[in-house]
């Protein structure tokens, strides 16, 4: 297949690098020269279980060399940060044609409905992974895809042959992956997790190493994904745990010790983060139905706290952002 990742940061490019390993065609899309330069002249250095290798992989910073070059492509996976979705997949137009499929791998909710405002909802598939990846230096990235899942689905519920075709392509790649008829549930699930660590990773500055070791974090933790749970209920969504200590342990489960939350990495690269799209939309869902949510409002005050103390030049990124 040939697959293009849009947002080849940490973690598109782990995925992005497995994926080329096992001989697809791979194509990986980020907006960082630096990043990119390095993965074209020396290739993309991925480490696992603390042994790095070398992975030779296309990258570029404009989907119109990849246009000009491979044409379309059969999938998009669209790992952008949250606030840049609409624009990323814009800049993809050349690269997609009828048969391409779409689909969202990223944090949070909300992203299926502008990829299918741009592309059509036929064309997008939705899912989650709870693969990892840390950016150690331009082209250089922790892999934190063994063992760990992936779930893609239909937002209609159907088992179709294209999802099905994607699955198999990511397990020959070693990327464990199933299709759901559940798919809210699934994104629900995932965001469980990222509500559990993200924004507390964000707000210490601990990897998850240093995180786990804290009894007071994890009681936080755990109350913030009982108010999510909580809203998923009250929403409609099918959960298949009621327990909050089962997302603040998947969290962490089978990552090394020095893995930072994505959020935590943005605010090292003095970057906004996606607080917005995971607490904020368990502030959000919880106001429509009428579920309070305090901690995850006291979580994102924090973070925006945080996001304030940034340069100036990233403050107006921030509002424009917003």
């Amino acid at each position: 297949m040939k697959f293009c990742i849009l947002g080849a940061g940490a973690l598109g490019s782990a995925i992005g690098g497995v994926l080329t390993e096992a001989g697809n065609e791979v194509w990986l899309v980020n907006r960082g020269r630096a990043h990119v330069d390095v993965m074209r002249n020396v290739g993309l250095t991925l480490r696992e279980d603390g042994v790095d290798r070398v992975v030779r992989v296309q990258a570029t910073t404009d989907c119109r060399e990849i246009a000009a070059t491979a044409g379309a492509m059969d999938l998009v996976i669209v790992l952008v940060k949250s606030f840049h979705t609409q624009a990323a997949i814009e800049a993809a137009r050349p690269i997609i044609s009828s048969e391409t499929v779409v689909l969202s791998l990223q944090n949070g909710l909300g992203h299926e409905d502008v990829l299918a405002a741009v592309v059509g909802g036929d064309a997008v598939l939705a899912g989650k992974t709870y693969a990892g990846g840390v950016m150690l230096a331009p082209g250089h990235v922790i892999v934190g895809t063994k063992g760990k899942e992936t779930i893609i689905g239909e937002l209609s519920g159907a088992m179709s042959e294209r999802a099905q075709r994607v699955a198999a392509a990511f397990n020959a790649a070693g990327l464990r992956t199933e299709v759901s008829d559940n798919i809210m549930g699934t994104i629900w699930e995932k965001l469980l997790v990222n509500v559990a660590t993200g924004a507390l990773s964000g707000i210490t500055g601990l990897t998850y190493g240093e995180l786990y070791q804290i009894p007071e974090v994890a009681q936080c933790a755990r109350a913030a994904v009982a108010e999510a749970m909580a809203v998923a209920k009250a929403n409609g969504i099918r959960l298949t745990t009621t327990d909050p200590q089962v997302p603040w342990t998947k969290a962490a489960a089978g990552l090394p010790p020095e893995f930072k939350a994505s959020m935590l990495q943005s605010l090292e690269k003095r970057s906004v983060t996606e607080v917005d799209y995971v607490n904020g939309s368990v502030v959000r869902w919880g106001a429509k139905v009428g579920v309070p949510t305090p901690v995850n409002q006291a979580l994102v005050a924090c973070i925006k706290g945080v996001e304030r103390a940034l340069p100036a030049t990233t403050r107006a990124t921030l509002g424009a952002s917003a």
